[in-house]
């Protein structure tokens, strides 16, 4: 944990909760308000509070877009990948190749996150099949970003649904991470780029775990 008398973290304004975040993330995104064509997806979990209040702010309809990482196998919080709704897979070749992770590997992982992503289908859509992209305006939303391979997963499957246009907007991002994803998308917002950066979680003075049950009664609350 950072000391709190470091210069360099004092300077970032931190955010209360994600519903806080989700709420400033709505502000910076008020050009969108009142499209016809819009629709939100919180990446579950801990971006659907944030997608919650940015949905309502703007009047969109709200949704899950399903995506989860790939964990290196014995350093799971270290993405080697993701994958999405749709099934599309991305994947990062300098984790991959530094590590020596093997396509066995990378195959046993993926099954493994492909059961829990049709466990949360089910859990949170139960026979609701995943929201139409086609033509719509698609805004994007997380807690935050580290390397980025959940929501490249998420564009990517997105993407190919044929959307108007794709919109990534987060909270937190390290400046390296928000400058790859601007050639990505249509539109990035991200409210704040501290460097170091270190973690999403670091941004947040409250980043308790989001669970199940918090996602599945603000899908039902957007309605």
């Amino acid at each position: 944990m950072l000391k709190s008398g470091v210069g360099w973290f004092r300077q970032y304004e931190r955010f209360a909760d994600r519903r806080a975040a989700g709420r400033k993330l709505a502000a910076a995104l008020s050009a969108y308000a009142g499209r016809d064509d819009l629709l939100v997806l919180g990446l579950p979990r801990g971006g659907v509070p944030v997608a919650y209040e940015v949905a309502t702010a703007l009047h969109a309809p709200l949704d899950v877009w399903l995506v989860r990482k790939l964990g290196v196998p014995g350093h799971e919080e270290l993405a080697l990948g993701a994958i999405a709704d749709g099934g599309a897979r991305v994947l990062n070749a300098e984790i991959i190749v530094e590590l020596g992770i093997t396509p066995e590997d990378i195959d046993r992982v993926t099954a493994l996150e492909q059961r829990e992503l049709a466990r949360r289908h089910t859990l949170y859509r139960g026979e609701r099949p995943p929201p139409d992209v086609r033509g719509k305006t698609v805004i994007l939303v997380d807690d935050g970003l580290a390397t980025g391979s959940t929501m490249q997963a998420a564009i990517a499957s997105v993407r190919a649904q044929e959307p108007r246009a794709v919109v990534v907007a987060v909270p937190v991002a390290p400046p390296v991470v928000r400058a790859e994803f601007a050639g990505l998308v249509d539109d990035f917002v991200c409210l704040l780029t501290p460097d170091p950066f270190r973690a999403v979680g670091l941004w947040y003075e409250d980043f308790s775990p989001t669970e199940d049950d918090e996602v599945r009664a603000l899908l039902a609350a957007s309605q």
